[in-house]
């Protein structure tokens, strides 16, 4: 039986800090580190001691905090080996394959690059849960700032992958505006707007639409689903592949 813990909590103005807790060794890592404060206070609160740091890429709000937090507790930093030009004082350079271990659970890291060009996953398949940063959100995907429509395309049809009930823990609450964005490409989708509804009915209540479901992001997130006739029919690329029409998607996002 799994002892593994996961704190969530808002950091800046709209990231989620994580930090994931093994209570038989009693290690702790921090998924990022957006807010070096409110990640030791929450570490603090629990009671954990952070032991390491888990960078899923360098954009400043998921490695900024990194030397502080280091410097706090000691925290060995695993992170992107092919970001390690980008990543100051890496312990552990990873790459696609690699396992990381806290305490008795271990994760897989997976290379998804779209959103920067080194970016990666830590998926945890004993716990059925992942953290997946900034490459898929809820509703949504990242930005592709680095990589190409054919990398993040390739990179999400990984975690689509995986088995449904995977929790997905993405690193931002973008999902009100991405809902609002999908049913613009699939409107007629029952499943979207159930789950647009429920979005803004927990907005509405202050709370987190952060974790998801890869189940639930297969129903309803269109930049999972470049192969619908429906969203196909919509951005008349009937006869286009996949690529083409997930790059389409996210065309039309930057500008929405």
């Amino acid at each position: 039986m799994s002892e593994l813990s996961i704190r969530q909590f808002p950091c800046l103005s709209d990231n989620y800090g994580f930090l994931v807790h093994d209570a038989a060794s009693g290690e702790t890592a921090t998924i990022d580190t957006p807010d070096p404060d409110r990640i030791l206070a929450e570490a603090k609160a629990a009671g954990w001691t952070i032991t390491q740091i888990w960078n899923t890429h360098h954009h400043f709000d998921h490695a900024g905090g990194n030397a502080a937090i280091k410097a706090a507790t000691g925290a060995r930093i695993v992170a992107p080996a092919y970001e390690r030009d980008r990543i100051p004082d890496i312990d552990q350079p990873v790459s696609e394959g690699d396992s990381v271990r806290l305490g008795g659970i271990e994760a897989k890291v997976a290379f998804t690059p779209g959103h920067t060009s080194g970016h990666i996953v830590y998926l945890l398949p004993g716990e059925h849960v992942a953290f997946v940063g900034d490459t898929l959100f809820a509703l949504g995907c990242g930005r592709l700032f680095e990589g190409t429509p054919e990398q993040m395309w390739h990179s999400l049809s990984r975690l689509a992958a995986l088995p449904d009930d995977t929790v997905i823990y993405c690193a931002h609450e973008y999902t009100q505006a991405n809902a609002r964005f999908a049913l613009t490409v699939d409107p007629d989708n029952a499943e979207l707007q159930a789950y647009a509804a429920g979005v803004d009915a927990k907005r509405a209540r202050g709370e987190a639409t952060v974790p998801t479901t890869i189940g639930a992001e297969k129903a309803a997130n269109p930049f999972l689903r470049a192969a619908d006739p429906a969203i196909r029919a919509r951005l008349d690329l009937a006869d286009a592949g996949d690529v083409a029409v997930f790059a389409e998607i996210r065309r039309r996002k930057d500008s929405f």
